[in-house]
């Protein structure tokens, strides 16, 4: 009896100390519940990070940057002031690599990785490589480490192009184009291999 009695109180002991062990969780009231049950919506990113390449016969040649929006903005000539240096992007400096040297204006870009940047202008744009490719937009560009610099004529588009977009186009065996547009303005400019 005396041993029953004991195992009773230990029994107890045990269950008085396991209960309030036990965290007790907040009560949730309806309103947080339903809180928790809705899904927060998406936040759309303003700049996607994409990229562009091509390869035609052996060289490969690979375009990284941050597509901006129009969002109902002048970009040219307002947004962008013409005849300033533009790291033609958003955030980081776009990078332009090459796995061969390659020919441009009649100029060799050798092979590499480059910061590519342009001055926007209403009738001429110039487009520069520069050595620098990894710079936070256009804060450490130094035209003393441009490899190459050309003028191209921008040309009107038919339709606004909402976000920057380039395009890497494989024209035959040995050239190509780039091309950037944004907004009612594209510029292209070719390229060719070499052997």
């Amino acid at each position: 009896m005396r041993l029953c009695v004991q195992f009773i109180l230990l029994l107890c002991t045990f269950v008085f100390v396991a209960c309030n062990q036990e965290k007790k969780q907040p009560e949730i009231t309806p309103e947080q519940s339903q809180a928790k049950s809705v899904p927060k919506p998406l936040q759309k990113v303003l700049s996607p990070h994409v990229s562009a390449t091509v390869i035609i016969g052996d060289t490969q040649i690979h375009i990284d940057y941050s597509s901006p929006g129009v969002r109902n903005r002048m970009i040219f000539g307002g947004l962008l002031a013409n005849d300033q240096v533009w790291q033609a992007g958003a955030h980081m400096a776009t990078w332009i690599e090459t796995n061969k040297d390659i020919i441009i204006d009649n100029k060799v870009l050798p092979a590499g990785k480059y910061g590519f940047f342009t001055i926007p202008s209403k009738d001429e744009w110039t487009v520069i490589f520069n050595s620098n490719w990894n710079q936070h937009g256009k804060d450490e560009y130094n035209e003393n480490e441009d490899v190459l610099r050309f003028k191209v004529k921008p040309k009107a588009s038919d339709e606004i192009i909402e976000h920057l977009k380039y395009e890497v186009v494989k024209v035959n065996d040995k050239e190509g184009t780039i091309s950037l547009g944004w907004e009612r303005v594209l510029v292209t400019f070719n390229f060719q291999c070499t052997p």
